[in-house]
């Protein structure tokens, strides 16, 4: 096997690994001490949100409002976070790709 094809081959299968660990990953964002809570999988769908009925005033919808952006922005800043640990893991172990 040449090297380029050994290449394309070891690139494939980190490419399978990353899919598999997106399938895989669940990350949980919470803001307002708690007050809402998201889980996001790797694929970023939202899987769950809870939101404490505290929060919910129909005087004040842009309290929740502000909290679900916040809640949303956090979810995807641990699934980055996340990826980019498990991305660079997978580069260590396929020293001969990078």
């Amino acid at each position: 096997m040449s090297s380029i094809s050994k290449l394309m081959k070891q690139a494939q299968e980190m490419q399978d690994r990353l899919q598999k660990e997106l399938a895989e990953t669940v990350v949980e964002a919470s803001v307002g001490g708690g007050m809402v809570t998201l889980k996001m999988n790797g694929h970023r769908h939202v899987l769950s949100v809870k939101i404490d009925p505290e929060v919910i005033d129909r005087e004040d919808p842009a309290m929740l409002e502000d909290l679900m952006a916040a809640v949303f922005n956090e979810a995807v800043r641990k699934l980055e976070e996340t990826m980019q640990g498990k991305i660079g893991h997978m580069a260590t172990s396929m020293p001969g790709l990078f």
